[in-house]
């Protein structure tokens, strides 16, 4: 029989899907609408244009029922063609597998290769698009926020290095774990294709994804010759107001969307990002406490590769100025299995931890701090997360609650 789970409710602080508000799933309890019915359409577009607001955006944007990966392959068939060449900025796993499915749909895939402690260098960036001086990239792709490793890209530096080049790539980034939880400014920072999904900052379920388009990349889906455009083709989303859907709308989805937007606005946009900075920065207090202020530059981990030894818990992101404000990832040290503290943290407690990814699997936890959350859920779990490090016998300094209690009481 399986293991009973302990009493109360599940503490969830994987890095998504996310906590969802009893008001939002409560917006979707309802009973079936006509998708063209008046009412339904001016809930579909309230729904459109918060997202917009969210994205600082006042181009376009366009929603499928899918999660995240059907939003990029949404991206990658409408602006590109095969045997086109992209260029992604390696930050982990979900960085690899944009490429993968790029490699899939035809395309040509560079990968400019950082240690996914650091990120890419914007220097690398900058050189290898004034290399290319037939233009041949296509595409930029990289992922705000690596959900695997804690790491964010600066969009706007990246943009800034493609405009220094003189290059006319399009850029396309990847919000999925920081749309709605950190700063993004679509328009600002020239982003001509943004990926997002409902299931994080939004604070929905699963299944609706999202891409901001610019008119210079609408542009170019309009004349792409690319075949797999059939269910992602922007062209015929766009021929009724609000878009039309290739066959049923999800309309109940859009219901908890609508919710959602009103939750954000209420608290103010600047303010959910001010809370989940705040909240972060108690993370990583009680990462670092637990782990005597560890900081082990000989670690690099690659496409794949892991060198280097972790002698105490440390937080995998080793760039101050890049470490994400939704998600840490933490490093066990060597000889102990993460994914046995993930396991006795759920069965005993009902603490829910997120797991590591490719060859972080069994090396690192993960702490989701995103979307519905203040400070009694997040003290709760850092208690618990010692509390099952002690359990478990892996080596860490007591008293990270209390680091991460002094870290909030100073903001």
């Amino acid at each position: 029989m399986p293991t009973p789970r302990p009493r109360g409710r599940n503490f969830f602080f994987a890095p998504g899907p996310t906590n969802i508000p009893d008001r939002i799933l409560g917006a979707m309890h309802r009973a079936t609408i006509d998708f063209f019915d008046p009412a339904f359409l001016d809930v579909q577009k309230a729904a459109t244009e918060g997202v917009k607001r969210v994205l600082k955006t006042k181009q376009h944007v366009l929603f499928y029922a899918a999660n995240g990966h059907g939003a990029w392959e949404a991206g990658l068939v409408n602006c590109f063609k095969p045997g086109d060449l992209v260029l992604v900025l390696e930050s982990g796993h979900f960085s690899n597998n944009w490429s993968e499915m790029a490699r899939d749909i035809g395309l040509e895939v560079e990968t400019l290769q950082a240690d996914w402690r650091h990120g890419v260098a914007m220097d690398a960036l900058e050189k290898r698009l004034t290399a290319d001086k037939a233009k041949a990239i296509k595409g930029i792709l990289v992922v705000h926020n690596e959900t695997a490793t804690g790491l964010a890209h600066p969009i706007g530096e990246i943009r800034k290095s493609l405009d220094k080049a003189k290059h006319p790539a399009l850029l396309l980034a990847d919000t999925i774990s920081s749309l709605g939880s950190f700063d993004f400014r679509m328009d600002d920072w020239g982003v001509d294709v943004v990926v997002g999904g409902s299931q994080k900052g939004l604070m929905m379920v699963t299944g609706l994804s999202l891409t901001g388009i610019s008119a210079k990349a609408m542009a170019i889906s309009a004349t792409n010759p690319n075949p797999r455009k059939s269910y992602w083709d922007w062209a015929a989303m766009q021929k009724t107001n609000p878009q039309r859907f290739p066959g049923t709308t999800p309309t109940n989805l859009f219901y908890g969307l609508a919710e959602a937007i009103k939750v954000i606005d209420e608290e103010g946009l600047e303010n959910v990002f001010i809370r989940h900075h705040r909240l972060a920065s108690a993370t990583r207090a009680a990462i670092a406490h637990w782990g005597n202020g560890a900081r082990n530059n000989d670690l690099k981990i690659s496409l794949g590769a892991m060198t280097g030894k972790v002698g105490a818990i440390e937080l995998l992101c080793a760039d101050a100025t890049r470490a994400s404000d939704t998600v840490s990832a933490v490093l066990v040290p060597d000889g102990h299995d993460a994914n046995a503290l993930r396991v006795h943290a759920l069965n005993r407690y009902n603490l829910q931890l997120g797991g590591g990814l490719g060859p972080l699997a069994g090396r690192v936890f993960r702490i989701g701090h995103l979307g519905d959350l203040n400070e009694p859920m997040l003290l709760g779990a850092l208690a618990t997360t010692e509390l099952a490090m002690a359990d478990c016998g892996v080596p860490h300094t007591p008293g990270g609650v209390q680091a991460a209690i002094a870290s909030l009481r100073k903001r």
